[in-house]
């Protein structure tokens, strides 16, 4: 995949947050999606979307690493960037063992989100291989015959 079938899906309860973000990241050639809260982001959530979420960690209503927990429970593999204004070590923590990409500390290094950014998009098209191999071979044994089965199984 290439980063162009990507988009950077930004959900921050704060408003200039969400525009300068979108702004920044828009004027370097990502597309971004922009969400007021976890709740929008969920009710607009689609299986097929491919990219990032940067997630706010405090938000109103359900926070960043909650969202980040109800994804992974639901199966979604799109990496996380967490950023924060109000960063500690076991929020951070949550989100490492969550599979975080990143947690980053507000006022947002550019160059470290873009990395990140980028890092996030390497293992979201990493997966999306490994999940087009895994069709490939389950298209291949279900052509096998019978006894080709049996002999594969020995």
């Amino acid at each position: 995949m290439n980063r162009n079938d990507f988009t950077v899906y930004i959900v921050d309860d704060d408003q200039s947050v969400r525009d300068a973000l979108g702004l920044m990241l828009s004027v370097r050639s990502y597309k971004t999606a922009l969400f007021a809260d976890a709740a929008s982001f969920l009710d607009g959530y689609r299986p097929d979307w491919r990219g990032c979420l940067l997630l706010d960690l405090r938000m109103p209503g359900m926070d960043g690493l909650t969202l980040q927990q109800r994804l992974n429970e639901s199966g979604c593999d799109m990496p996380v960037i967490v950023i924060t204004g109000h960063g500690d070590v076991e929020s951070a923590r949550r989100a490492f063992r969550s599979r975080a990409v990143d947690f980053l500390e507000k006022p947002l290094d550019h160059k470290r989100l873009i990395a990140s950014i980028e890092e996030a998009f390497a293992r979201q098209s990493a997966r999306s291989e490994i999940d087009a191999q895994d069709r490939h071979v389950a298209r291949l044994l279900a052509t096998l015959t019978p006894r080709e089965h049996e002999v594969m199984e020995r």
